[in-house]
């Protein structure tokens, strides 16, 4: 498909979602017209069309905080987009990584009480992305991304290494801890090798599948 094959409205939008390509979070929601799109496909960073400013706006191009365009997606009715990018700061205004931060139902849902412990490994894993492209000064991750894979490797083996002792001596509260040190590393070894965590959830979900 081309352009010309996407349904804009008649003011000559059309809806744009704008989701983390390594996380999949919803970051927000805005428009693009023809222009803002060929922009966007030019410089493989996300352009829009301000509603109320009445003109075409560069993401970041004022903060710094960029969205380098992964893929560009459109539904079947052709008349919307998801636009999947690596973000380079907090995508919304107020300095929140989404503008999707409040809930109509409440902080204590049940989406959140079965999913929200899973979703830290998604947004610890946007949190290592970040340091990789950053490296604040006396951050422990930019320290290991600055030794390398072989000082990551180590510490992967280290934390393998005591996840073993702790169940070995039957000691959850160990356990745990070392675990948790271990899941952190490994997070940090797929961002070296520049593997999603998605990816990874993928094998289990079609191991999972082809056993139903």
């Amino acid at each position: 498909m081309n352009i010309d094959e996407l349904k804009f409205d008649d003011k000559g939008l059309i809806t744009t979602v704008v989701q983390d390509a390594q996380t999949l979070e919803v970051l927000t929601v805005a428009y693009m017209n023809r222009e803002s799109l060929e922009k966007s496909l030019e410089t493989k960073e996300t352009w829009f069309y301000s509603r109320s400013r009445q003109e075409l706006w560069h993401k970041g191009e004022t903060s710094g905080n960029t969205q380098k365009i992964v893929n560009i997606k459109y539904d079947c009715d052709a008349d919307a987009l998801v636009v999947l990018v690596e973000p380079a700061g907090p995508a919304c205004h107020t300095g929140t990584v989404s503008c999707f931060t409040e809930s109509l139902l409440g902080e204590d849902t049940g989406e959140k009480a079965s999913y929200g412990d899973v979703k830290i490994l998604l947004e610890l894993e946007k949190i290592i992305a970040d340091r990789e492209v950053e490296r604040p000064e006396g951050a422990y991750t930019t320290y290991l991304f600055e030794k390398g894979v072989d000082k990551i490797l180590k510490k992967v083996g280290e934390e393998a290494s005591e996840v073993i002792i702790a169940a070995k001596n039957r000691d959850q509260e160990e356990l745990k801890w070392e675990a948790a040190d271990l899941l952190y590393h490994l997070l940090v070894l797929l961002r070296e090798q520049n593997l999603p965590l998605k990816d990874v959830l993928g094998v289990l979900k079609q191991r999972h599948e082809e056993k139903k």
